[in-house]
């Protein structure tokens, strides 16, 4: 039989860190975390990072991995998780994958077979220079003509991952999305979706949002840019960090970032359920509220029976 693995995914916001901290506590659990802003040291405001008190409740994986002006692929980030996972497994306890960036969750959980095309450096500095010029946006209008497939599941502003989607169709003359396959599943995988009503995510993300504020989220941005972190680095076009960014440099008012902050994470929540649709059947979905944790563990302890 495989080996088991819990996936808690769910949008921003919607309380996948506490419940995943409790029901890790409660089934001898680790927690890998599936979500790409979390990988950089030293930004831990504008992304909602697990708290050290947090952290230390539970043992987790692939958080402050690398430095703000490292690059983490989709590829070395699954090999890490796989790697977690399986030190997991020995140690005879249960692998909890937690977080809301679709690919990175169904890129371990399904076995994804992804493109083995080397790094161009020249043409990707092109392509860079490219996107730099007419925009991330513009620059993404041009690979959904290539490949649609692949345009409608790279977020619009997400310049690094249309870059490499580029280089990999200029390079084999492939559609991007036509080399990452679906691989062999390599574990039982239980898939947990958690879910609020609209209108009570979006208060949650706001409260978030200024919460990030009050907890020094503009002093965190000036820091970064003080220690060298360049604007431009993917990490720091992360929602939050960009919008800062700007303010800093006189190009809007904090009030200003922090009303497009707001416009831009509802449009990602959106965009999250993209990835993971409602009527899903191999979701088992649970709205969050009184009693959600012990429903969630009643479901996983039914799904490992003896086998765990």
């Amino acid at each position: 039989m495989k080996p088991p693995l819990i996936v808690i995914l769910g949008p921003t916001a919607v309380g996948k860190t506490e419940i995943s901290l409790q029901l890790a506590q409660r089934l001898n659990g680790e927690i890998v975390s599936a979500d790409s802003r979390l990988f950089y040291r030293g930004m831990d405001i504008g992304t909602a990072k697990p708290s050290p008190e947090e952290r230390a409740r539970v043992p987790h994986h692939l958080i402050d991995v690398a430095d703000p002006d490292e690059t983490w692929s989709l590829a070395l980030f699954q090999r890490a998780a796989r790697e977690a996972i399986a030190a997991i497994h020995a140690r005879g306890r249960l692998p909890f994958l937690v977080g809301g960036t679709g690919q990175y969750l169904r890129a371990v959980y399904e076995g994804w077979e992804l493109p083995q095309q080397k790094p161009h450096p020249r043409l990707r500095a092109a392509l860079e220079a490219w996107g730099r010029a007419i925009g991330p946006e513009a620059l993404h209008a041009r690979l959904a003509i290539l490949d649609p497939q692949a345009a409608e599941r790279i977020e619009p502003r997400n310049l690094r991952r249309t870059v490499r989607a580029l280089e990999v169709i200029f390079l084999t003359g492939q559609r991007f999305s036509a080399q990452r396959r679906r691989g062999a599943a390599p574990y039982r995988t239980l898939l947990i979706g958690l879910i609020r009503p609209r209108k009570e995510l979006y208060a949650r993300v706001d409260a978030r949002i200024q919460g990030m504020l009050e907890a020094g989220l503009v002093e965190e941005v000036r820091s970064l840019l003080e220690r060298g972190y360049r604007a431009d680095l993917p990490s720091m076009s992360a929602i939050g960090y960009k919008q800062i960014a700007a303010c800093l440099r006189g190009e809007s008012t904090l009030e200003e970032a922090v009303a497009q902050i707001k416009r831009l994470t509802r449009q990602f929540v959106r965009r999250q359920a993209n990835w993971f649709k409602a009527d899903d059947p191999q979701i088992h979905w649970f709205r969050v509220g009184k009693g959600t944790v012990e429903q969630v563990e009643a479901e996983i302890r039914a799904f490992l029976g003896d086998a765990f």
